[in-house]
């Protein structure tokens, strides 16, 4: 198998135990089946491939792997429900998955490869695989991308401090599978911390910090009042509490959007918030809600109606999906509007909004 120079580097390594750290395409599967392939070559191999999930064997690894065996004609069976291939000379190649890993114990393994092991628990290394490789003395990669500063970092850092261990760092670019051009659209697209951890390979620490890229004064600039007419529509990111029932008032500029008011009401409704905001800034211009998804089955009134439903009959129209996004990337949403990679913030809140300006974002998600 063609391998790209970084690839070539971590397979040619005689260290038993090697921790790779590679940012998003850079071939991680593609290497890990070349050393799949590389142990197999000799008879009565025992090769493992773990992936977080079974639909991560699947898609990742198991039609190529498949693929590349045969055009080999290395191939002697194929167990599709197990997931393992027999090899002419009697080697085995068997894929799992680490949600359960307790039934991994009692294997005996030539060669382990851990992919993604930031996804997985720990302890599906220390207390079932490693033991695994003691009766052949099998070796082991384990590669993926950062996942912050958690058991994969500390086994990256720990592998330059033990014997028969190497650590490996690589960016996207280097992998040689993405151009220079995509990434810095990748750049733009993502928080400075997402891009730094996705695409730079580094273990970012996010200490515990939601926004972290929120600043007190980059992130709080004054509204250009002069660009507002009685036409500019407004977009509402609107929270259902019943006390206080919150809105952020927000326009869209060239680069992202500014909030520029804030609405608060205390033991309120979605229909008085309606009248707030229509009183505040008439019925003439385009108003867009983005509230909570769930707003379609409930209400913050006794009229029986649902929030939707009040907000659609007085004139807004509604951006929302059947179900709320992944939390997770919508918090990474939003931290790429207050910073992204390129350094650009394109979240900006007005001072008038004297409310904790941290409420005005966490509404945006």
């Amino acid at each position: 198998m063609k391998l790209t120079q970084p690839q070539q580097t971590i397979s040619n390594s005689d260290a038993r135990f090697k921790v790779a750290a590679c940012g998003r395409r850079f071939g991680k599967s593609w290497l890990a089946m070349n050393e799949m392939a590389k142990f197999a070559r000799f008879p009565d191999q025992r090769i493992l491939a773990v992936a977080p999930t079974y639909k991560q064997c699947k898609n990742i690894w198991w039609n190529d792997l498949r693929g590349m065996l045969l055009d080999l004609n290395w191939v002697k069976k194929i167990n599709e429900t197990d997931l393992t291939i027999t090899l002419v000379n009697s080697s085995t190649i068997t894929l799992r998955s680490s949600e359960n890993y307790d039934a991994l114990r009692g294997g005996k393994y030539n060669f382990l490869v851990m992919d993604e092991f930031a996804d997985m628990n720990p302890d599906a290394w220390f207390q079932v695989l490693r033991p695994t490789l003691s009766d052949m003395k099998g070796h082991a990669l384990f590669i993926g991308s950062p996942k912050g500063r958690n058991h994969f970092y500390d086994m990256w850092i720990n592998a330059d401090h033990n014997d028969d261990w190497e650590a490996f760092q690589y960016t996207t670019l280097e992998g040689g599978n993405v151009d220079s051009d995509e990434i810095e659209s990748a750049r733009l697209d993502l928080s400075d911390r997402d891009f730094e951890q996705e695409y730079m390979s580094q273990f970012v620490s996010y200490s515990g910090v939601i926004f972290y890229a929120f600043d007190d004064k980059l992130n709080r600039q004054k509204y250009n009042w002069d660009q507002f007419n009685d036409r500019t529509p407004i977009h509402c990111a609107i929270d259902f509490n019943v006390s206080p029932i919150t809105a952020s008032i927000c326009v869209k500029t060239n680069t992202g959007l500014h909030i520029i008011d804030e609405i608060e009401i205390y033991g309120s409704n979605t229909m008085e918030l309606v009248q707030e905001i229509n009183r505040r800034y008439g019925t003439a211009r385009q108003r867009y809600a983005y509230p909570d998804a769930t707003g379609s089955r409930t209400n913050t009134n006794s009229m029986g109606t649902s929030d939707h439903i009040i907000l659609q009959n007085n004139g807004f129209k509604l951006v929302t999906g059947k179900t709320n996004p992944n939390v997770n990337e919508s918090i990474s949403a939003v931290n790429s509007l207050l910073l992204n990679g390129a350094g650009e913030r394109n979240l900006q809140i007005d001072p008038k909004c004297v409310k904790n300006p941290r409420m005005h974002v966490e509404v945006c998600v």
